[in-house]
């Protein structure tokens, strides 16, 4: 009797964030024939008045209105604004990132840091995960972290930890620096420009709050990396122990560190002057303290010197100011001094630039497609008697329930949407209104959702980075969750307390 041939099981794989918008959007548009429509009487500021909902004749969404609502998305219509400014900002930095990354700049000085303090072994704990945090807080660090991996692990394990101490430093590092985004483009960015506020808007609270998670995470791989450096046995994957000493050629990659160069050096200032610059220019400096008007006059000087004024240019938008255009400016002019100072031919920065601009066109018109699910809702009339659900539902509902409610609202929302700029352009724009008929701001909308988006991020296997960094270090998705659980557990409850405080004061 002939052997049947085995049948090939069909794996589920998770559909690609684009796909999963698109099917949203067609689901809103099937409701636009159902759900009443309706409309709030608005303010001078263009801000919604509570109570003042109204019905008004329907306008369901067809074929034509959904293919048409990426094209509005990004280029916006008469109801909603297009995404055209943060897609743009989105290409340039990544196009700054990607003529940085050409000078090797951030791993050499990763691989400077981990051969200076090879000797302090536990101090490179909080050093490392704190710098990489400040990577995902500021620009969305994640997939860069893979090429770290494989220096990390060897020096780890070289210093009596393991190889989950490695994937920590970088994992948990960039996305408790996600979970507290300051002024990440792709999230707090993205997020801003949707409820039209500054990203600098609840940059403070923020502040505050990555250094809470960030100290939460440092004490709890310390307290692991102590333990299984008294005692090997209690490492998670002590039974590999010997097999990945010889398969990351611990002997030989610990002692293969490069210096960094005077180049590259001037580099890294440069990378993080444009982030203080960025910083700086999107802090509402007047809003938060009236008389401070240094920014405004400064500029207004500048302007009025003669000739120097004239080459400087018109209508210079003063520092507190700033807002994509400006933010894009800078990345764009600081992209070309790096490749001054590095002294890189023409030709391989336009290739840089064009690379890294490459690697993030994706995200780019994710946002587009994300506010093209906005789009159907606004044109389907149905946006209002949502929010109108929302609004009668939250009347007796405290500040600081809302905010919690929201963080849990965004948990499984990160898990079927794992793109931190699809996701706030998808949903803030509900989210944010909500929490204005519950008299929450919506800068402490945005901070629930980045918190939720960095939470899951850290263990969701629909992550590329999560899985790329635990098939690197050889560590087991399962054996990582048991690692992670109370982590993630203290990390939870920090968020919720931080949150409803936050909400009530």
């Amino acid at each position: 009797m002939q052997a049947q041939p085995e049948k090939k099981r069909h794996r589920f794989k998770m559909p690609s964030a684009f796909t999963i918008l698109f099917i949203i959007i067609i689901i809103i548009a099937i409701l636009s024939w159902f759900i009443p429509a309706g409309k709030y009487s608005t303010d001078s500021s263009g801000n919604l008045i509570a109570n003042t909902y109204h019905t008004v004749k329907s306008n369901p969404q067809g074929l034509w209105d959904v293919v048409m609502s990426p094209v509005y998305g990004m280029v916006g219509d008469k109801n909603t604004d297009g995404a055209i400014s943060v897609s743009l900002f989105i290409l340039v930095i990544g196009g700054f990132l990607g003529v940085v990354n050409k000078t090797k700049a951030l791993d050499a000085g990763i691989s400077s840091i981990v051969n200076r303090y090879k000797g302090r072994k536990k101090v490179l704990i909080p050093i490392l995960m704190t710098l990489f945090a400040l990577g995902g807080s500021t620009y969305g660090m994640a997939e860069e972290t893979v090429a770290f991996y494989p220096l990390l692990i060897p020096v780890m394990m070289a210093c009596g930890f393991d190889s989950i101490v490695a994937v920590a430093l970088a994992l948990v590092g960039t996305s408790v620096g996600n979970m507290a985004s300051t002024v990440n483009p792709f999230a707090t960015g993205v997020a801003s420009q949707t409820l039209g506020i500054s990203p600098g808007d609840g940059l403070v609270s923020r502040i505050i709050f990555f250094v809470i998670v960030d100290v939460i995470a440092i004490a709890f791989v310390m307290r692991y990396a102590t333990k299984i450096q008294k005692d090997p046995t209690k490492s998670y994957v002590y039974a590999q122990r010997e097999e990945d000493w010889k398969s990351f050629n611990i002997d030989e990659r610990t002692n293969d560190v490069e210096p960094m160069t005077g180049r590259q050096k001037d580099v890294i200032w440069l990378f993080m002057a444009a982030f203080v610059i960025m910083i700086i220019g999107l802090v509402p400096w007047s809003s938060l303290n009236k008389h401070f008007t240094f920014f405004d006059t400064a500029t207004t000087w500048l302007e009025n010197i003669p000739v120097l004024g004239t080459l400087l240019g018109h209508d210079i938008a003063p520092l507190g100011t700033w807002y994509f255009s400006e933010i894009t400016m800078l990345f764009l002019v600081m992209s070309v001094v790096v490749m001054w100072v590095y002294h890189m031919k023409e030709d391989v920065f336009i290739d840089a630039f064009m690379g890294g601009m490459a690697d993030f066109v994706s995200v780019a018109m994710i946002v587009a497609v994300a506010r093209g699910l906005q789009v159907v809702m606004n044109n389907g009339l149905i946006t209002a008697t949502i929010l109108h659900a929302g609004e009668t539902g939250l009347t007796h509902v405290s500040q600081s329930l809302f905010i919690i409610l929201t963080f849990l609202f965004y948990v499984p929302m990160s898990f079927l949407i794992p793109s931190t700029s699809g996701l706030a352009a998808a949903t803030i724009g509900i989210m944010g209104p909500l929490g204005h008929f519950a008299h929450v701001s919506g800068s402490l909308v945005i901070t629930a959702y980045q918190a939720a988006e960095g939470w899951v991020g850290l263990v969701t296997p629909t992550s590329g980075v999560v899985m790329a960094a635990l098939a690197i270090s050889h560590v087991n998705l399962t054996t990582w969750w048991k690692w992670s659980l109370r982590l993630m557990l203290y990390l939870f409850i920090a968020t919720v307390v931080f949150l409803a405080i936050l909400a009530a004061i």
